[in-house]
């Protein structure tokens, strides 16, 4: 007989969630999809697979551009710093920033170029107002590093690092719409899972869906 205290082999523990499955729960079926700075196309493999897309990329590294071409996802090289004038106002019903934002030079005129390309952008990046880089930077007094921020200060690809707050202070100061705010804490091995209560302290990721 088994012990009622002891879990049942038969019982499965949850599975991990991935930053990818938020954003995929996002978007609606058969959406045209742009994904900028799209790796090796994990996300819209699962996109493609999950909401039966109309997937689009664009990356810099012609090495992840093949690994998405062999998957047969129709990626393109660019370099995102130079825009988006290929594309029409309004082409695509979503265009996806993951983790993108803070490589960049003027990310704020890439989230411009994206509002007018897409119906809804959304964007996620790693939140630097976490309490554990708060804690090393203004405690022991070095540039932090986490899951969400590996790098050193001085090999990091990392230009513009942003926080919560700021990031929403931008919003309302170039008019734009936030329709949803995910915010989450774990790690991208780990998996996520999503908090509400003090967010800008809390949670070591940020997703956001705006439009104009």
């Amino acid at each position: 007989m088994t012990d009622p205290a002891t879990p049942s082999s038969s019982v499965q523990r949850r599975p991990k969630k991935t930053d990818i499955d938020f954003i995929v729960d996002l978007i609606e079926p058969r959406a045209r999809v742009l994904d900028l700075g799209c790796g090796t196309g994990e996300l819209l493999t699962a996109l493609q697979e999950r909401k039966n897309v109309f997937p689009q990329g664009i990356e810099i590294s012609e090495e992840a551009i093949h690994e998405c071409v062999s998957k047969g996802l129709p990626v393109y090289h660019g370099d995102l710093d130079e825009g988006l004038a290929d594309y029409n106002d309004g082409a695509m019903d979503y265009v996806i920033l993951t983790d993108v934002i803070q490589v960049l030079y003027r990310p704020d005129e890439l989230i411009r170029e994206a509002a007018r390309v897409g119906k809804k952008v959304i964007l996620s990046f790693p939140n630097f107002a976490h309490w554990h880089a708060r804690f090393q930077l203004g405690l022991l007094g070095h540039m932090p590093r986490t899951e969400q921020l590996p790098f050193e200060w001085y090999d990091s690809p990392n230009i513009h690092l942003t926080t919560i707050r700021d990031f929403k202070r931008m919003c309302r100061a170039e008019g734009f719409q936030i329709l949803q705010e995910l915010y989450l804490t774990g790690s991208f091995d780990r998996g996520f899972t999503r908090i509400s209560v003090l967010p800008n302290l809390l949670a070591e990721q940020a997703v956001f869906v705006i439009c104009r």
